[in-house]
């Protein structure tokens, strides 16, 4: 077997559209299984657009506390770190804000989300919180939003977008500019761009799997304890035997 490269990659959106056919829940799965990343689930941030599944590209913008001497030193305005960012998005891309997991600040509201509508981008992740939820819903912008809670306020005193382009933490994993963020009811996973493809196929794989043994679990009446196996390495080549 070859050695894996971690190189990053551009992912296309023929495997995001993929990802958005299969369970967050697998690919949390399969990643911890084959891959090596133990901390890819975005903890404590919730879906505040129900019924919409995520599967993008992700562009990145950190947050930090403000202090006089980084004020001084961020740029602010339409050239500041946020719209930078934002500018990044396009179709098959998220912003993921990393806000330190505090619930006190928001990124934005609704008037500089506006960049992210007419860019056409697919939503928001942040371990921080949201404010005009309901205007972005009801104008109906078309993002699909993840964030630990919704607020009135607005970042200062807590955070100021200090950085875009850049490797965050959000919600305790890692996510680097052009990994795949894939999401449903379950909550938020970050799958490394040099593992998307391999982590698409076994998670669709997988989900065969699944399928197939739930059918017969349910065919012979059988505890599912005696078919059925977490997704680790062998549990291809097991189902392959078993089924010859």
């Amino acid at each position: 077997m070859s050695e894996r490269s971690y190189a990053q990659v551009e992912v296309p959106q023929g495997i995001l559209d993929r990802f958005k056919k299969v369970a967050t829940a697998n690919v949390w799965d399969i990643l911890l299984g084959h891959s090596g990343v133990y901390f890819s689930y975005i903890e404590n941030v919730h879906l505040r657009t129900p019924g919409e599944w995520l599967a993008a590209r992700a562009r990145t913008l950190r947050y930090l506390p403000p202090r006089p001497d980084l004020l001084a030193q961020v740029q602010a305005g339409a050239d500041g770190p946020e719209y930078r960012a934002m500018a990044r998005c396009g179709p098959g891309d998220v912003l993921v804000c990393d806000v330190m997991g505090d619930s006190r600040p928001c990124v934005f509201g609704d008037v500089k989300a506006l960049q992210l509508r007419m860019n056409n981008a697919d939503g928001i992740v942040t371990d921080g919180s949201i404010r005009d939820l309901g205007v972005m819903v009801q104008e109906e912008f078309g993002l699909i939003i993840y964030a630990r809670d919704r607020t009135p306020r607005g970042g200062v005193p807590y955070a100021v977008p200090a950085q875009e382009n850049v490797d965050v933490q959000c919600g305790g994993a890692l996510v680097r500019p052009g990994d795949v963020l894939v999401g449903d009811d379950d909550g938020v996973v970050v799958v490394p761009s040099w593992f998307a493809e391999e982590c698409v196929e076994l998670t669709e794989e997988y989900e065969a799997v699944e399928t197939r043994t739930k059918e017969r679990i349910l065919a012979e009446g059988a505890v599912p304890g005696q078919y059925y196996t977490p997704p680790g390495p062998g549990i291809f080549a097991r189902t392959e035997r078993e089924e010859k």
